[in-house]
């Protein structure tokens, strides 16, 4: 029985979206780094997650030399934590690697993660930056996110993890069945339990410039917040009361003042009018969260797929 044809001991997970400049080096860079750990039966799993720029031809290409390419190609773009599902879905090795194909972290790290995992038994490998690289808004935002996260969710994360981890078949079965249709993959795969142990890694700085805008960023924020934690509608909750009760202590205030002295003024129309436009903005505030959490209610019930697939090439 040839190589080709054992099941594949390691599978590389990456995705596709403005990423034709980076295929050669990045395919090249992960065929000679399984091969040098020893392992001939591997395969390297790309989703293409609807680029609109030749990456799809050029891997298709590459796949003409490199074989043991699995190439799934999305219906349009679903977004990168919903094409990497795709990917963990199509993969069939023992281990897999996820990684972003930007070459932002090399994929010779592939070899301290197997190192790590194999000498400690643990399920999952990570990688995390210690220092966030960028500039400095970047590191602010990026600091910034993890710390929102964290601190209005009940799933804590390591800040500043990398897209790039190991994960055995047994951990990886186990994060498909969640089920969840609001995908914030950071989140699962934390509140998925298992032994995990991060390693630092270094980021080098990215050719072009990134596709996470920081619209995107503060979407990824909400998404992650709603999917993984109900303490904004708690937080509603605990500001009504103390408004609610502010309220009425000023209230009973102003009473007894006109009580003990029935020539007082009560306050005129700025003091009414800041208090209706507070008290409008808190209402506001509060039905757009309870919007954000019916829409991930309405998402989960509607049970459409994560993604399509529009084609494979084995």
């Amino acid at each position: 029985m040839t190589d080709a044809m054992l099941k594949p001991r390691i599978s590389i997970v990456s995705t596709l979206y403005k990423s034709e400049q980076f295929l050669d080096e990045f395919i090249g860079k992960c065929s000679v780094t399984v091969e040098s750990m020893g392992c001939t039966a591997y395969e390297i799993v790309i989703v293409n997650d609807g680029s609109p720029d030749n990456s799809l031809r050029k891997i298709l290409e590459i796949k003409q030399r490199y074989p043991n390419i699995k190439v799934i190609d999305l219906s349009r773009n679903f977004g990168h934590h919903y094409a990497l599902i795709a990917g963990m879905k199509y993969c069939s090795g023992d281990l897999i690697f996820i990684t972003d194909c930007d070459l932002e972290v090399d994929p010779s790290i592939l070899k301290t993660f197997y190192l790590e995992l194999n000498q400690n038994s643990y399920d999952v490998v990570y990688g995390y930056q210690e220092r966030r690289k960028g500039s400095l808004g970047e590191k602010l935002l990026g600091g910034l996110f993890w710390r929102m996260f964290n601190l209005l969710s009940e799933t804590k994360i390591p800040e500043n993890p990398t897209t790039e981890r190991l994960m055995t078949r047994k951990y990886v079965d186990a994060l498909l069945q969640l089920g969840d249709k609001n995908i914030f993959l950071a989140g699962m795969m934390y509140w998925s339990g298992f032994s995990q142990q991060g390693i630092p890694v270094i980021k080098s700085q990215r050719k072009t410039s990134s596709t996470y805008t920081i619209n995107k960023r503060l979407s990824l924020l909400v998404e992650a917040i709603s999917s993984f934690s109900a303490y904004p509608l708690k937080l509603l909750f605990k500001i009504g009361i103390f408004l609610t009760l502010v309220s009425f202590i000023y209230g009973c205030f102003l009473v007894i003042r006109k009580f003990l002295d029935p020539r007082m003024v009560l306050p005129g129309y700025t003091s009414l009018a800041v208090l209706i436009l507070f008290s409008t903005g808190i209402i506001v505030t509060a039905i757009g969260i309870f919007g954000i959490y019916l829409e991930k209610m309405f998402n989960q019930m509607k049970n459409r797929p994560l993604f399509i697939t529009k084609n494979i090439y084995e």
